[in-house]
C-alpha cells in the first residue's frame, strides 16, 4: 500500500493553523503568490486580498533593493506599526507568507518559526504547481523580456494644447 499524496491545500492550512497555535501573538496569516494573488488566509477576505497585493509589492521592492545594494537574497520585509508588525517572507519560488503580529511579538523568535513554515509551504507550492505566479525577473534583464505582452503598442494622440487666453 502506497502512501496517500499530501493535498497542498490541506498542508498549507495545517501549517498556517499550527503556526497560529504556537505563536498567539500572530493575529493573522496570508499566503499569496508573488503576483499578488491570494492563495490562503485566515484574515477577512477583503483584508486578505489587499494584503496579498501589498505583500507582493513589498517583496518586489525589497528584492530590487537587495539586488541594487548587492547584499544577497531578500529574506523578509518588516513593517513595524504602533501596535505590532507585518512581516513578509518568500515561500518557495513563487509565493509569499505574510504575518500580522501584535506588539507582544518577539520578532527574532518569530522569524525562525515563520521562515521554517515559509520553507515548507513554499516547497509544497513549488512541487504542486498550484500557482501560476511568475518567478522574480532578472533585475537587469531587458524590459521587453520581462513583460508578458512583449512590447505594448504605442498610443499616439495628437497634440491639442492651446495657449490660455491672456
Amino acid at each position: 500500500m502506497g502512501e496517500k499524496p499530501v493535498d497542498a491545500d490541506t498542508m498549507m492550512g495545517t501549517e498556517l493553523s499550527r503556526l497560529r497555535l504556537r505563536r498567539p501573538e500572530v493575529a493573522g496569516t496570508v499566503l499569496a503568490g508573488t503576483d499578488g494573488l491570494l492563495i490562503s488566509s485566515d484574515l477577512p477576505a477583503t483584508d486578505a486580498t489587499h494584503l496579498a497585493a501589498l505583500a507582493a509589492a513589498s517583496f518586489g521592492l525589497g528584492h530590487r533593493v537587495a539586488d541594487t545594494v548587492r547584499h544577497g537574497e531578500f529574506r523578509e520585509s518588516v513593517l513595524r506599526t504602533s501596535t505590532g508588525a507585518v512581516v513578509t517572507y518568500p515561500a518557495g519560488r513563487n509565493a509569499l507568507l505574510t504575518l500580522v503580529a501584535d506588539a507582544s511579538a518577539d520578532l527574532e523568535e518569530l522569524h525562525a518559526d515563520a521562515r521554517a513554515v515559509a520553507r515548507r509551504t513554499g516547497s509544497v507550492l513549488d512541487t504542486s504547481r498550484l500557482i501560476g505566479a511568475a518567478t522574480v525577473p532578472e533585475a537587469h534583464a531587458r524590459l521587453t523580456a520581462r513583460t508578458s505582452g512583449g512590447r505594448l503598442p504605442r498610443r499616439v494622440t495628437p497634440h491639442t494644447w492651446r495657449r490660455p487666453p491672456v
